[in-house]
């Protein structure tokens, strides 16, 4: 195990702006707590995708009724597309996953997930559960009831389909045997050293009316979720809009609802509620054993509550705590006192945090961290120690102590007056961190449909259950009390202000490969650099691991003296010798400090998100292409994001992204073909007004691709020269059967021609959105379907348009070149390249 040492400096101060490592402590929140803490009762809301939860159900349960509100995504949302940049697959799970988190913090609920993959559309449950591996994921949504024991269960899609995506009649599916399976001791066995069985009461369906489908009806049970709530100043519709405007990749920024909304609810398994979510489930104190007396005194001290003295209650808190902990263990026993704690902290005006000095930290360096801690209103606390947590496994947590403090007595004086400043200096040796911050579901290589997890007791987990904690343990009022803080890195932006960012804790080297992918259409040599980056004081060598039928120079490059933030750049010359396969895996690694890494390392950065790192393989693919070329110069329209035009860039093509004013004032027909990026048209709102100026184009000899658009809010409906319609059609088998409609079109001979075996090794789907009502002025060279689907020829058509050529395809290009997929990258360029005098 690589250790961290540490070095502790903490700092008593007076004023910090609010922390986001710190639970809210105004007085609707205490408020809100107060209430929350008088409710023993729990719901779990179970679905496919982020953006398929309920939010204003969710944060009706969770801040009106006072649930403990879960909400359970199959997936992480990877298979999706992008509104906001270019990242897709696992890197658009990773920027989901924050969104979802966001979201929670507005509504409410918990957030979970299971190892699914989102592999994108499925037309079936059945396909779904295949490739998702349904026994693993059942066992992780069993697993995820049985730590969370929801009283109540509720699908937010039906197990007969009427939810479309396959996906989503999977998820009800699982959670209907999960229902079941929860409750079995022979189910899943292996949990039981860590939980134990449960029986939810109910397993509801909260029937829907959107995209064409009414599933409601007036004898289902039905609760108004659009109630007011006077504490928060909003409706459950407002935070309903708020949340949901978080999952902005996805483009759902929502408008805030006002007045009466009813969900409707159908029983699929369990009691029926005749007038209550909770009928037949004792949500009061009395639930837990000695706990009629707990419940009397949670209720005097929220009447007693003095608004304007918070701190006034925290002697009767303290006296609770005592109490409760004298009731034998229970689950709602330790989820209570938990809840107890933060209010405890909020009236005692007591404020802790703890950061690091810089953001990253190569393994087994030392790692600086300063705590921050201010007691507001002059009561009895003083400080005893601060430990640093991780959490191990699922039977609990280890720690290291930083050496304990000495008894510190918090300074007694009133809130107005200034804090005198004290530091206390503790070195400690070989505190345990843990090990790379890499997610724990991207840790190591996995299947299509689901992740590889390496501990399976972090399924259900957002996010990294090892993250480093700091726990503050006082003397409050003569009792101890322990509390844990997220250990964080925290700077000053002179823009933004206060910044708070994770704690990266990395290899002391990466190496990233410039390029994903490198071509060869010949032996001719190319170079390969690799951007190096080192994390601490570091000594050794970089090579490229061999490879057969490859030839490598140098064997490797030894660096010295390199610094902690030193950044250099090698050059490795790579040709093939012998005969190939058609893709190979290059992977370069860093020998150093007498250990070899493979990682490079990738920053997402987007304002609504923290930052996210990972270290993904140092890797790129060597492709073996017999790829012709003709023309030279593109054109390209940016869309919501892809790689197409840089992976055109390493095929030889010279790519100008093109601006407005460039569309509008400039001659175009310098462009051997203008390209438009993947829903361009539904992102670009401009596009309409540029369109005349691109069929021009066109019209006088261009060559004009576009790629895929949603066919829902097009900026125009005009794209092409001739009337099409974009329509929500697709095929999603990437191995589907292609025919060829239209052998002798150029798009399938020039300067490349196109065989069967160019659509071999396809990754995902073989396109979306396809096109229907389709011109006779337009050529359809392909047809294609799923497995037992009418035949569709709507995946990419062509037209001629005075003297040049309109292209319209909704193949998955944009996943397909950045894969490195050889035949979409020929057939990619025969798009691109118009001969000469020639039409189809």
């Amino acid at each position: 195990m690589n250790r961290i040492k540490l070095i502790a400096a903490f700092l008593f101060v007076t004023h910090v702006a609010f922390s986001q490592t710190s639970p809210p402590a105004d007085l609707v929140t205490i408020e809100q707590n107060f209430k929350k803490l008088e409710v023993l009762g729990s719901v779990l809301y179970v679905a496919a995708h982020p953006d398929d939860e309920n939010t204003r159900l969710l944060a009706y349960l969770a801040q009106e009724k006072h649930y403990r509100t879960g909400y359970l995504s199959m997936t992480r949302g990877d298979g999706g597309q992008n509104l906001l940049g270019n990242e897709q697959s696992e890197l658009l799970g990773l920027i989901r996953t924050q969104e979802l988190l966001a979201a929670r913090k507005v509504d409410g609920a918990e957030q979970f997930f299971t190892r699914a993959n989102d592999f994108g559309f499925s037309k079936g449950p059945g396909e779904t559960l295949k490739i998702w591996d349904k026994e693993k994921v059942l066992g992780d949504v069993v697993w995820v009831i049985r730590k969370f024991r929801p009283d109540v269960i509720i699908c937010r899609f039906p197990t007969t389909g009427e939810g479309g995506h396959g996906h989503h009649t999977a998820s009800a599916i699982l959670a209907q045997e999960a229902f079941a399976a929860a409750a079995d001791p022979t189910r899943f066995p292996e949990q039981l050293k860590y939980v134990q069985p449960w029986q939810a009461k109910r397993l509801l369906w909260n029937t829907f009316n959107f995209g064409g489908a009414n599933t409601t009806a007036p004898d289902q049970f039905k609760i108004d979720v659009g109630v007011y709530n006077p504490i928060i100043g909003k409706g459950y519709g407002e935070m309903a809009a708020e949340s949901r405007s978080n999952h902005k990749t996805q483009g759902f920024g929502s408008a805030r609802q006002r007045g009466e909304a009813f969900e409707y609810f159908k029983t699929i398994l369990g009691d029926a509620p005749q007038s209550d979510l909770m009928d037949g489930v004792n949500t009061t104190w009395s639930r837990v054993k000695g706990g009629d007396a707990i419940g009397s005194e949670v209720e005097k001290i929220r009447k007693d509550f003095n608004v304007d003295h918070p701190e006034k209650s925290v002697k009767a808190i303290v006296d609770l705590s005592d109490k409760l902990e004298k009731i034998p263990v229970s689950y709602w026993r330790d989820q209570k006192r938990s809840e107890l704690k933060n209010i405890l902290a909020a009236c005692a005006g007591l404020w802790f945090e703890a950061y690091t000095n810089e953001q990253a930290y190569a393994l087994g360096d030392e790692m600086n961290i300063r705590s921050q801690i201010i007691s507001r209103y002059g009561l009895n606390i003083s400080l005893h120690g601060l430990t640093v947590l991780q959490h191990r496994d699922n039977a609990g947590i280890t720690s290291d102590f930083i050496e304990p403090i000495a008894h510190y007595e918090l300074p007694l004086t009133d809130k107005d007056k200034v804090f005198p400043a004290n530091q206390l200096q503790t070195f400690v040796n070989d505190c345990v961190t843990g090990g790379i911050s890499q997610p724990y579901w991207l840790e190591s290589p996995h299947a299509i449909g689901t992740y590889d997890i390496n501990n399976d007791g972090n399924a259900g987990s957002p996010e990294n259950p090892a993250a480093p904690m700091v726990e503050f343990n006082f003397l409050i009022e003569g009792r101890a009390f322990s509390f844990e803080r997220k250990l964080v890195y925290k700077y000053v932006d002179p823009a933004k202000g206060e910044i708070y960012q994770p704690v990266e804790i990395t290899p002391p080297v990466t190496a990233n490969i410039t390029n994903k992918d490198y071509i060869f259409d010949s032996r001719q040599p190319q170079q390969v650099q690799i951007k190096l980056k080192s994390f601490t004081k570091s000594n050794g060598s970089i090579s490229i691991k061999p490879i057969d039928g490859w030839k490598i120079e140098p064997d490797k490059i030894d660096f010295t003296g390199k610094n902690k933030g030193d950044e250099w750049s090698v050059n490795f010359s790579i040709s093939p010798t012998d005969a190939q396969s058609k893709t190979t895996v290059l992977e370069a690694a860093v020998d150093v400090n007498g250990n070899s890494y493979s990682m490079g390392i990738q920053h997402i950065q987007y304002e609504h998100i923290p930052v996210i790192t990972l270290f993904p393989p140092s890797q790129a693919k060597l492709i073996n292409l017999n790829l012709k070329i003709a023309g030279k110069k593109i054109g390209y329209i940016n869309g919501a994001g892809d790689f197409v035009a840089e992976s055109l860039r390493q095929v030889g093509y010279d790519v100008h992204e093109l601006t407005e004013d460039e569309i509008m004032k400039d001659d175009l027909s310098g462009y051997d073909a203008i390209v438009t990026g993947v829903r361009a048209y539904n992102v670009n709102p401009r596009l309409a007004v540029e369109q005349p100026k691109l069929l021009d184009y066109v019209k006088n000899g261009g060559n004009l691709v576009i790629q895929y658009n949603n066919n829902n809010g097009l900026a125009t409906k005009q794209i092409g020269p001739y009337p099409f319609n974009v329509v929500n059609k697709r095929v999603t088998d990437e191995d589907a059967k292609i025919t060829v409609l239209d052998p002798q079109n150029p798009v399938l001979n020039y300067p490349n021609v196109i065989t069967q075996d160019d659509f071999t090794g396809w990754i995902q789907e073989r396109g979306l959105y396809f096109v229907g009502d389709i011109d006779p002025s337009y050529k359809a060279p392909l047809q294609m379907n799923d497995p037992g689907e009418t035949p569709n020829n709507g995946a990419l058509i062509v037209g001629n348009y005075g003297s040049g050529r309109f292209v319209y395809t909704s193949l998955a290009f944009f996943r397909q070149l950045p894969a490195g997929v050889p035949g979409a990258y020929r057939l990619f360029v025969n798009l691109l390249s118009k001969p000469k005098n020639q039409l189809p």
